[in-house]
Formats: C-alpha cells, structure tokens, sequence
C-alpha cells in the first residue's frame, strides 16, 4: 500500500488517487534562462522515479511538468545578451532537452510552456478580480490580496501574522500588503508584453502555473510536486489563486524535493556554488549521478562531493560486475521473490530509493552465494535484479559496456590493442611482456580480468 509523505499534512498518507488507477501530476520546471546544474537534476530524477515506480505498478500517470519561458531573470538575460528572449528561451529550451535525454530522464505526457498560457492567466486574473481577492493597485499592476484568502499559509503552516516578506517576495508601496503577490504587471519600456483587459503588460510568476496545471489536469488533480523552497511562497499563492477561483482543493498531496547542498549551503545560481548537468556529465556517467542521487531519500538535503560520486560509481560497478557473470538476452519476468516483495515495500514507504538500493545490493550477494551451485537461480535473480533496478533508471546498460566507460578521457582502440598484444604474449608464453602491458594499461586506468579463456577490462 503506497504512502507519500504529504507537505500539506506534515504525514504519509495512504495514497489514493481521484480515479482508480490514474494519476494526475503537476511539477513545477525549469526557468529556462540558463543551463540546469545538479540541483535541478535531483527534482528532475527523483520525480521521474516517482513515475517509472508508479507506472511499474499498474497506474496511468499523466506526468505534466512546466516550463517557464518569461519572468525577470529571463528578461534581464536576453537585454545582456542583446538578444529577444524568445531566442534565449528557445537555446535554453533546447539545452534542457538534451540534459533530461543524457539522464535518461522520460519525457512528461506534456510540458508547456507559460507564454502559450497567457489567455488562461488572465481569465483566472479577471475571476480573482470579480471575486475582489485580488486588486488593481496605484501602478496599475494587479495583486492578489493574501487577507481574502482565510487558509493562507496552511502549505508551510505559518499563520498569516507570523509569515515575512521573504528573499522572493516584492516589498512594494503599491501593496496592501508586503505579502500581496502580483498576477499582472504593466509593460515597461523594452520590455515583452500582451494585450489584456487592463492594459498592456505580462504575467507574474505564481499564476502561470495555476492555469498551465488547471488547464492540462483540471482544476483538482492528484500530485503537485517541486523542490523545497517552492513550498513559500510560490506553492502557497498557487494554493491561494486557484483555490479562490475554483473555490475546491487543489491538490491532494504536496510533495516536496530537498535540497542538494555543497559545504552545507544549499546549490544555486544566485550563490554561485552550482555545477551544470553537462560538466558533470563530462566527468561521470548518466547512471552515477543517478545512483548519486537516490542514495538519499528524497526529502532530506543531500550532500554533493566528488567521494560521494566517486562511491556511486563503485557501487554500481559492482552491480554491473554481478550481470556480467549471466547472458541476459531474453525479455524474462521473474517470479515473485523476498527480495521484491522488499523492493516493492521500500517503494510503498515514500519511496525509500536507499533502502530499494539496499535490496539491490542483497540479491548482488545472493546471486554471488549461489552462482556456482545453482546457477538457473542465480541467473533468474540476475534477471530480477536487473528488471528492478530498471524501475529506477539504473542498470539499463549492457554490463561491458558500461564497465568499459570511464569518468575520464579514454582511448579504447589503444586500449584493446594492448590488450590483443598481450594475449599474444601470453600464447607466446613471454610472461614479462604481458606483465609490462598489465602494467602499462593500469597506468592508463584499466582494470584486466582473465577467466575462462577470455580477457575483460573496466576503468577502475
């Protein structure tokens, strides 16, 4: 029985979705201003688990994640770049795509993008207006009122008196409130603008994704997911405009992505203390940093630094070491077993990746236990491990293959050359060339292994 710990209940629940074995989810993107770094890496993997899990398990999943292609920080990009910023969205865009395909990362069921949105921002805008939660300030720019909305504050449970104009909300004159967030601001000179019933301008920030998520799920969905520090304000004022349009829930459970922190602060842009996706991608293999990332569960901050990954990248060698032994060329379902009844438990618990990794690790063992015994169960356990380690993006390489690549610059031709002149030496039994040659490719990096006849080599 799946539980997910809820932001809005501070629990897990016993999850259940609106309709019998569908979901509906909406998690907050990329704000497409410049290249994704590793923090946003971890939102991207952690909820794409979420889906390949639930999907694993029989639900339909219609997985929509945003992209924000128009706020300040784009604006103030394209002007330093002299470009528009249709130009620098669209490279951005272009480079997001590519990172989530090195990840290995499904694509959502839709993924749109808020300038196609902005009928539906200002349609939610004039229902808010109407209702007279929101207002038409000296500017002309438009604010939600926080004090019409009674349960402001119930997402990062602080009462109303108690919550401060934080880091990412606007201090303002215009304001009732310092709270107050706006839904539309009047056009500024140079600056990208749509025609609207109050005048020319663009939308604020909070509102693209009530109506992207309204819009694509309907106005109560299922899942609503993001990183931690969307939880305020911009989850809050989500909650409080959608719900004081529709006047319904909506959503049901909240689900929220710790921090990735580098020497305990956390990664970002605005510290500078970031490492982009495709850097560390130069370095390491897809699969490590995504081993890297669901070491940790989830919603505890993880910690980034080249010995963790280093470790990851040990410990899936290892897993791979455990397939190599088998000839898995068939598409087998195995039977049920301890091991994935632990599997699934693990997943059901929050989806507790550590403790599904630890099962992993537990069939590895088996597998060696038993291999020379009975190797007919040995290998279906391999089969299990694999299928099971599918279900998080890992394992997904043939075994020689990804033994074979490194985190660094390798030269395979002048490795397998080598390797071909010293099985020569060993036919020719001229012992101290082919040590000379073990020598000079561990040099290099390479790890050779001899059994039954035939020489294999991974990066150590």
């Amino acid at each position: 029985m799946l539980k997910i710990y809820n932001t809005l209940t501070q629990k897990k629940e016993i999850f259940k979705s609106l309709v019998d074995k569908k979901i509906n989810m909406y998690v907050c993107g990329m704000t497409v201003y410049d290249y994704c770094h590793l923090g946003h890496a971890r939102v991207m993997l952690v909820f794409d688990v979420v889906v390949r899990y639930l999907r694993s398990q029989g639900f339909e999943v219609n997985y929509v994640c945003n992209i924000t292609d128009i706020d300040d920080k784009i604006i103030q990009r394209a002007h330093e770049n002299k470009e528009t910023f249709q130009e620098l969205t669209q490279r951005y865009i272009q480079a997001l795509e590519e990172d989530m395909k090195a990840l290995g990362v499904i694509s959502p069921t839709k993924q749109p993008r808020a300038t196609s949105y902005i009928a539906e921002m200002q349609a939610l805008i004039s229902v808010l207006l109407e209702e007279e939660i929101a207002y038409r300030a000296v500017s002309g720019d438009i604010y939600y009122d926080v004090k019409k909305f009674s349960s402001y504050g119930k997402l990062s449970h602080r009462h109303l008196d108690e919550l401060q104009a934080g880091i990412r909300v606007e201090v303002s004159e215009d304001k009732k409130n310092p709270l107050d967030f706006v839904l539309w601001k009047m056009a500024k000179p140079g600056e990208p603008a749509w025609d609207s019933p109050w005048g020319r301008g663009r939308p604020g920030w909070h509102i693209e994704c009530s109506a992207m998520s309204m819009q694509c799920l309907g106005e109560h969905f299922d899942i609503h997911g993001g990183g931690f520090d969307l939880i305020f304000p911009h989850h809050e004022n989500e909650i409080a405009q959608s719900e004081g349009v529709t006047h319904k829930t909506f959503a049901n459970t909240w689900m929220h992505v710790g921090y990735l922190q580098v020497n305990k602060e956390k990664m970002s842009k605005s510290l500078g203390n970031f490492f982009t996706i495709r850097d560390i991608l130069k370095k390491y293999h897809p699969e490590v940093i995504r081993y890297f990332i669901l070491s940790s569960q989830y919603r505890s901050p993880l910690h980034y630094s080249e010995e963790i990954l280093n470790n990851a990248q040990l410990a899936l060698e290892r897993l791979y070491l455990v397939l190599r032994e088998f000839n898995l060329k068939e598409n087998i379902k195995p039977a049920s077993s301890r091991f994935r009844e632990r599997f699934l438990s693990s997943m059901n618990d929050d989806f507790n990746t550590p403790e599904a990794l630890a099962v992993l690790f537990e069939i590895a063992r088996e597998i060696n236990r038993i291999k020379n015994e009975n190797e007919e169960e040995a290998k279906m356990l391999a089969y299990e491990l694999r299928e099971e380690a599918a279900i998080l993006g890992l394992l997904t390489e043939e075994p020689s293959n990804f033994l074979q690549k490194s985190s660094k610059e390798i030269d395979v031709k002048r490795i397998e050359m080598l390797i071909q002149q010293r099985v020569l030496a060993r036919l020719e039994k001229d012992w101290k060339q082919a040590d000379k040659i073990r020598d000079e490719l561990f040099a290099l990096g390479v790890v050779i292994e001899d059994a039954e006849g035939k020489t294999r080599w991974r990066i150590q």
